[in-house]
């Protein structure tokens, strides 16, 4: 046999290997992350599954898409055993989801909805923005998309008549990004990733500026079927992350991230949320 084909022979005879593996095997963690992360970078990623790993004595899978809707799904098909998802779709699945774990930032569990503009916009409040294009984040953000949404119904409006153009970048540096470059005038971005971005680089929202901020809603929650609460892998993860500030692999983590540490919360922390999503929806 040629090395090649040798080659290929093995490749294919991993790949098989791999597939007959079951999808979740006994002691593992699988935990879902959607653009709610601030960073993507490898190092953090490596420093969580490391922390993880050592704090719940399981192996872990970190599993990351796109969109919220991608990982929300497969929470709600009991595919994760929890994810760090958006307060929006934790209200609109309510009945079906609990809190794990939700982080601290500057010493609360809260966080706002930032409206930015490029720093050379005359702009002064989202009714300035009107005809004028906008950057959303996500449709199941609530910070990059909900709040701005739950405004513009307040006063009779749709974003797609309010404004002349709307997009999504489906990331909240995405948006940051769009406005900076000029491709959108305004944009719907979470305030906790602005501030972050403002003191690590700054260089990063030089060219935009707060002209709103939002009321306090409850911070993007670790969630997880509300029927696996008490597995043992929910559990463990649910220690692991309210004992996060105790070890030093932990504190890494959230050093990084510039959070305080995590705490339990009851879902009456997300009714804000509820509320801005039940008067979008008597509009539709």
């Amino acid at each position: 046999m040629t090395p090649h084909r040798a080659t290929r022979r093995a490749a294919l005879a991993g790949t098989l290997a791999l597939l007959a593996r079951p999808a979740r095997p006994a002691g593992t963690l699988t935990v879902g992350l959607t653009p709610v992360f601030l960073d993507s970078d490898l190092a953090l990623l490596r420093d969580l599954d490391a922390y993880l790993g050592q704090a719940t004595g399981l192996a872990v899978r970190l599993m990351r898409r796109r969109t919220y809707q991608e990982i929300t799904a497969l929470l709600l098909a009991g595919q994760l055993d929890a994810a760090w998802i958006c307060g929006y779709p934790f209200v609109q699945h309510a009945a079906r989801l609990a809190v794990v774990a939700v982080p601290l930032h500057r010493g609360r569990p809260l966080y706002q909805s930032y409206l930015i503009v490029g720093s050379g916009h005359p702009a002064r409040r989202l009714a300035d923005l009107r005809g004028t294009t906008h950057a959303f984040s996500d449709p199941d953000s609530n910070s990059g998309f909900l709040v701005t949404r739950y405004l513009l119904a307040s006063a009779g409006e749709r974003p797609e008549t309010f404004f002349a153009r709307s997009f999504f970048t489906f990331g909240h540096r995405n948006v940051i990004r769009a406005v900076q470059a000029g491709l959108a005038e305004g944009g719907s971005v979470d305030g906790y990733v602005w501030e972050v971005m403002a003191e690590r680089e700054p260089e990063f929202v030089a060219g935009t500026r707060v002209i709103a901020r939002s009321d306090w809603h409850g911070f993007p929650p670790v969630a997880c079927l509300a029927a696996h609460r008490r597995a043992p892998t929910v559990r463990a993860l649910a220690e692991a992350l309210l004992g996060m500030r105790d070890h030093p692999v932990g504190r890494a983590v959230l050093a990084t991230l510039q959070l305080d540490g995590f705490v339990p919360a009851e879902p009456a922390l997300y009714d804000s949320i509820a509320r801005m999503s039940a008067v979008v929806r008597a509009q539709t």
